[in-house]
């Protein structure tokens, strides 16, 4: 378990916010396909940049229903492993569901805290799509990621943010207050803050939907 010290008050806003997610991503686990179809080539994208390969341990951190496996399991073929966490009932069934179908004895599927779990590994690497700022606790989340990593092992991420220039920003409040009702979106989290001090950088893979969805790739350094 990752060590987690927390004055009471902030250990209640922290359960607090956990269940809310549960609850939240239990009622839109029907409709994630969605989702899933506008942000494949993006996904695919940024998974493509892990260059994933055969014999490869990945871990799959707020995996939903499971939308990153196929093109994971296509790189790192029968001999890899994939571990795969979320804290949505539904979405774990959901993604238990699709590694049944697929016949995969290699995935193992958990439901999990990333903030306070045994994520398991050492991983060659670690992907994060659409689910770090979610979490009640980014840097906390981002600490246990980074520690389950080999060194030299990659974080992929795929998350949302508010509009980062130009008039646009005027939007900001209502952008807020739709991802939090949408996806209980953490407004205090900041990923890319969290990973830059955690992973000591990150490189920015490049933005889309106006500058509101990123892409990033993280590596554990040796002195890390």
């Amino acid at each position: 378990m990752a060590d987690v010290d927390r004055r009471p008050e902030a250990e209640a806003e922290y359960r607090d916010h956990l269940e809310r997610s549960a609850t939240v991503w239990d009622r839109w686990s029907d409709w994630y396909g969605m989702s899933e179809r506008d942000f494949e080539p993006i996904r695919e994208e940024l998974l493509a940049q892990l260059d994933l390969q055969p014999g490869d341990r990945v871990l799959d951190l707020g995996c939903g229903p499971g939308v990153n496996f196929t093109p994971i399991m296509e790189a790192i073929g029968d001999e890899g492993r994939l571990v795969a966490v979320d804290y949505s009932p539904e979405m774990v069934a959901k993604a238990e569901a699709r590694v049944a179908d697929h016949g995969w004895e290699n995935v193992a599927v958990e439901r999990a805290d990333a903030t306070t779990a045994d994520l398991g590994g050492p991983y060659d690497a670690a992907v994060a799509t659409l689910s770090l700022s979610v979490m009640p606790d980014v840097e906390r989340a981002v600490a246990n990621v980074h520690g389950a990593l080999e060194p030299g092992g990659s974080l992929a991420v795929l998350d949302l943010q508010p509009f980062q220039s130009g008039r646009r920003q005027a939007f900001n409040p209502l952008l807020r207050r739709f991802l939090q009702w949408y996806a209980n979106w953490n407004p205090d989290g900041d990923v890319r803050g969290a990973i830059d001090d955690v992973f000591g950088g990150y490189e920015l893979l490049g933005e889309e939907l106006l500058g509101t969805a990123y892409t990033l790739e993280a590596t554990r350094s040796p002195d890390r």
